[in-house]
């Protein structure tokens, strides 16, 4: 029997992807079942939905269009200025300004192709508790300068999420490992996958791992979907853009994609009915 906020959930979905509930149901991952009121597919959208309607990567622009289309969640990066603000930007530089030597007001001199100034974290957590449909997917970029400045750039990025009661919309992925633990001490409970694919699925579930999330071609060794299930994780996949690898994917049944293509995934998910 599906309860009431799952039904909820499922009729938002239909209303954004034109899926049926019964035709969902049958290839969406058990895990995602387990799930409240957010959007149950595994549609995870890379930097946004901003590919298809030419938008700014990690714009606010293009996470409200990853909403508008239903995704399981909106993957952004977040960088910290050299006054410690944290912004929402994918490389260590932002039009020419290096993010880590530049003061926030100084990279407010510059604009993103649809006028939006380089969002700050705070201000992407906002706008996305708005709804409750699309998790907000928070990946900490690790510094260049020192571990020490990556883990001030954490605990500022937890307390700010605790500030802004968001932890329910938020999970947390990093390429370093010391930043994953740190979240994991920081916010004990919290949803944290790892990037870097080095690190096998047992020392993750040891750790307190959510889950993996890792290049869809570390996926293609070894037994990794029957293991995740065993021990209990999630597995993720980036960034996956081909609809033959979304296909192979699909069919071990792994929880999310990462794509900058989640139009077509949805297409995709849509035809396997």
């Amino acid at each position: 029997m599906i309860n009431s906020i799952y039904a909820i959930a499922m009729a938002t979905l239909f209303t954004t992807t034109g899926i049926k509930t019964a035709e969902m149901e049958k290839i969406i991952s058990p895990v995602l079942q387990k799930t409240e009121t957010w959007n149950k597919n595994q549609v995870i959208a890379h930097r946004g939905a901003w590919k298809k309607k030419n938008l700014p990567e990690n714009s606010i622009a293009s996470l409200n269009e990853a909403i508008k289309l239903g995704c399981y969640g909106s993957e952004f990066d977040v960088q910290m200025t050299s006054d410690s603000i944290l912004v929402v930007n994918h490389d260590d530089d932002f039009l020419g300004m290096t993010i880590a030597s530049h003061t926030y007001k100084e990279l407010l001199e510059k604009k993103l192709s649809n006028g939006e100034s380089i969002p700050t974290l705070e201000a992407y957590l906002k706008a996305g508790k708005k709804q409750k449909g699309t998790k907000l997917i928070l990946e900490l970029k690790p510094s260049k300068i020192s571990q020490e400045r990556e883990l001030q750039m954490t605990r500022k990025a937890v307390a700010m999420v605790k500030k802004l009661n968001a932890a329910a919309w938020v999970d947390y992925i990093s390429f370093s490992y010391p930043i994953c633990l740190e979240i994991l001490s920081l916010q004990p409970g919290a949803k944290v996958a790892y990037l870097n694919g080095d690190a096998s699925l047992e020392k993750l579930k040891e750790a307190g791992f959510y889950g993996a999330d890792y290049h869809f071609s570390v996926y293609k060794n070894n037994d990794w979907f029957t293991n995740s299930k065993t021990l209990g994780l999630t597995l993720n996949a980036w960034t996956v853009n081909s609809e033959t690898e979304m296909n192979r994917l699909l069919d071990q049944h792994i929880e999310f994609i990462t794509t900058n293509e989640p139009e077509l995934l949805f297409d995709l998910l849509k035809s396997r009915k």
